[in-house]
């Protein structure tokens, strides 16, 4: 009898303990969800496919402030170049194609298609002429014109350009370094038919 009654003790206190864990967590989850963050504030900030893009915050060739987070809502191809960049200069055409088809689109993960350029010039000149040059139409072109040292570029981990990642509606990672036509298979994807 002694043994019987140990045995259930042990695992009311068991049962009692996991109820009252589990209410806990779900009060705190019930309360936490009064405050309402977004999806994207729970998310870690990273480069990893899944993670939260950092944010860049610098300035356009006529001096003006762009935030990549003023594109939320988008799904956006942050795309590191510089008008030096051989390679980089080859490969605007197909971003300028895909910009072209897919700015307009309904994408799943967001209302259309933008692009951030952010450039590793240090020549203001330089970047403004690749832009008309190239016919790269979006308006969100930024840099600090520091080069290499570029803050975006160190702080995207970029060590070769061109470098892309591509970032759906709540700017979270969901592709890298997509050229050419992979740009293009990859958006002809997520466009809702």
């Amino acid at each position: 009898m002694n043994r019987w009654l140990k045995i259930t003790s042990v695992t009311l206190i068991f049962l009692f303990t996991f109820c009252h864990a589990k209410k806990e967590k779900i009060t705190t989850a019930t309360s936490s969800s009064q405050t309402t963050p977004l999806p994207t504030e729970q998310t870690p900030v990273g480069l990893n496919l899944g993670n939260l893009a950092p944010e860049i915050s610098l300035k356009n060739p006529e001096g003006t402030l762009i935030n990549l987070s003023s594109l939320r809502g988008k799904v956006v191809l942050i795309d590191f170049w510089a008008s030096w960049c051989g390679p980089c200069r080859h490969e605007n055409p197909a971003v300028v194609k895909a910009y072209k088809r897919y700015s307009e689109k309904k994408l799943k993960g967001g209302k259309g298609f933008a692009i951030y350029s952010v450039s590793l010039d240090t020549d203001v000149q330089a970047w403004k002429r690749a832009i008309e040059k190239d016919s790269l139409l979006w308006q969100s072109h930024v840099s600090d014109l520091r080069g290499w040292a570029n803050v975006a570029a160190s702080q995207y981990g970029v060590t070769g350009i061109p470098s892309n990642f591509l970032i759906n509606d709540r700017g979270i990672i969901i592709d890298k370094n997509l050229r050419g036509e992979a740009l293009i298979n990859t958006l002809d994807k997520l466009t809702v038919h």
